[in-house]
């Protein structure tokens, strides 16, 4: 699976997205509710239910040029935000202030927003991976995904990245993504994100893989958005977006047999799985 991070972050990003879901190299994507372009990604998933989508659950807001908040009332979730009605910036910050009560709220609220415009999600997933920045708002995730009847992206490697300790906060029962493949800072230093793509996919384990991606040109929009911020900013979503729509990444999913899937049929999986 290529999936596509970010949709609804701006109509930049939701460019970019479209044009990659279109051209047949990404296999799905999720929206961020909370986000300046959630209405008009909104509308382009309702138009064209065959491209899958999830939803992409905000808890943080790293930029220092585009800030944004929670879709519930600020004053009901007051301890998600900073003094200004905004979401942390880091993962950090959400853990020392956060109640796990108003992470519920919220994310809730997202939830229902997205349903309430009309939205069939096939699956959540979670910006920043920030519902594992206390085992209490994993839970919550989990939870959600039980609620909605939708699979939860959960895998081991990022939850050792964001600090908890996956034999103490997974269940027998998870779904677990076994290999997902997100580049570092380092490829983009080196300007190596095509390589890793590309290598990742030549090398890719027996099983389903989840290539995660943020496609969006270098343009004036999205270098506002991403200022002081290289690390996903607009140069490293301008390699991934030239990189999602090259024949080069095409070619080599064919000459490596790579059958691209989605959440959807990850859904239905699990769906005969637990009637047996």
């Amino acid at each position: 699976m290529i999936h596509a991070d970010d949709a609804g972050l701006s109509e930049s990003e939701n460019r970019a997205t479209i044009e990659c879901l279109k051209k047949g190299l990404v296999s799905s994507y999720s929206i961020m509710v909370p986000c300046r372009g959630f209405q008009e990604i909104a509308l382009f998933a309702k138009e064209n239910p065959t491209y899958d989508h999830g939803i992409h659950l905000t808890l943080t807001c790293e930029w220092h040029g585009h800030r944004f908040g929670p879709v519930s009332p600020s004053e009901e979730v007051a301890s998600l935000v900073d003094e200004n009605g905004h979401f942390y910036k880091t993962r950090q910050e959400l853990k020392e202030h956060a109640k796990p009560d108003e992470v519920r709220k919220e994310l809730n609220a997202q939830l229902e927003m997205a349903l309430e415009f009309g939205l069939r999600p096939s699956h959540i997933d979670s910006h920043m991976y920030s519902v594992g920045a206390n085992p209490e708002f994993f839970e919550i995730y989990r939870e959600l995904g039980k609620q909605y009847g939708l699979p939860v992206f959960i895998n081991k490697k990022l939850l050792k990245d964001v600090g908890l300790q996956p034999d103490k906060v997974l269940k027998q029962n998870d779904f677990v993504v076994e290999h997902a493949h997100l580049a570092t800072f380092e490829h983009f230093k080196k300007g190596h994100l095509k390589t890793f793509y590309l290598d990742a996919i030549e090398n890719l384990p027996i099983g389903l893989n989840v290539l995660l991606v943020h496609p969006a040109p270098d343009n004036a929009e999205m270098k506002a958005i991403t200022v002081n911020h290289p690390n996903f900013g607009s140069k490293w979503r301008q390699m991934d977006y030239e990189t999602l729509t090259s024949e080069e990444l095409r070619a080599t999913l064919v000459e490596n047999n790579v059958r691209l899937v989605s959440w959807k049929e990850i859904s239905k999986i699990q769906q005969v799985q637990n009637r047996v």
